[in-house]
């Protein structure tokens, strides 16, 4: 088993709590978090398969930690309003980190999911990266795509938050799975604030092996999948976003879901 510890620190870097054991880690913590805490993932072992759960008000997810150590800095004011109200707030919380079961890794199941992407993140994958994100606000934050919500009839603060691209023409968003993957199936949920919003009627998919996909969308407020052939890659971007003729100059994307299994 490969030993798992869990850490809040502070902003001048003392330990507030920690706790570690083999193959997991739980911690309570009875305390309310400060602007500046970070929560700190460690593992003995790197490349490793881990569920997470690091706010008892967010959902547990499967990640690929591919080094020792993943810091979560707690978000407040701005950086709060792409999270639920409930998550991170109060006087208690439960956090707790363990080694995904052989069944969990290889199941067939949405590679891109990762609640706890970070803008500032080179260890916790899968991890969302674009080259522009609205106005830098949190609520239009490329990770905002991958958390695994998508409710969509609106845009702002949580439950609306999305990857907002600010009327930019060759936005583009990027998501590194950290290790290789084998895809067949990609869904797209677009915002869906109609008609405040515009929708892109087509967009590319480019993947590290040198492959690309264009794919026709609509406009509505369902998931669109699309079909691939299967193939390996490590990462994909999310690009050339050719918006509809509607009036409105704000499309965006609420989630994105790439399906497959461990290559």
């Amino acid at each position: 088993m490969t030993q798992l510890s869990l850490e809040i620190r502070s902003q001048d870097a003392s330990i507030r709590a920690n706790v570690s054991d083999q193959g997991q880690a739980r911690l309570v913590y009875r305390e309310a978090y400060e602007p500046g805490d970070e929560i700190v993932l460690k593992s003995a072992d790197v490349n490793v398969y881990l569920v997470v759960q690091l706010d008892d008000a967010m959902d547990p997810a499967l990640i690929f930690m591919t080094g020792h150590e993943y810091r979560f800095l707690i978000p407040f004011d701005e950086k709060k309003k792409s999270y639920s109200p409930k998550s991170f707030s109060g006087e208690l919380h439960v956090l707790t980190v363990r080694e995904a079961t052989a069944e969990e890794i290889h199941a067939y199941k949405n590679v891109a999911l990762n609640p706890y992407d970070q803008h500032v993140n080179e260890t916790c994958f899968p991890h969302a990266d674009a080259n522009v994100e609205t106005r830098g606000e949190s609520v239009f934050a490329a990770r905002n795509a991958i958390n695994g919500k998508g409710v969509n009839f609106s845009h702002g603060k949580w439950p609306f938050e999305s990857w907002g691209i600010n009327q930019q023409k060759d936005a583009e968003l990027t998501l590194n799975f950290g290790r290789p993957v084998e895809i067949d199936k990609v869904a797209i949920t677009i915002r869906a604030d109609f008609p405040h919003d515009n929708y892109w009627e087509r967009v590319t998919l480019t993947f590290s092996d040198g492959s690309r996909h264009t794919a026709e969308l609509k406009k509505t407020h369902l998931k669109q999948f699309i079909a691939l052939e299967p193939r390996t890659v490590k990462w994909m971007t999310f690009h050339e976003l050719i918006p509809s003729d509607d009036p409105s100059p704000f499309p965006a994307l609420s989630q994105i879901e790439v399906y497959g299994r461990e290559a």
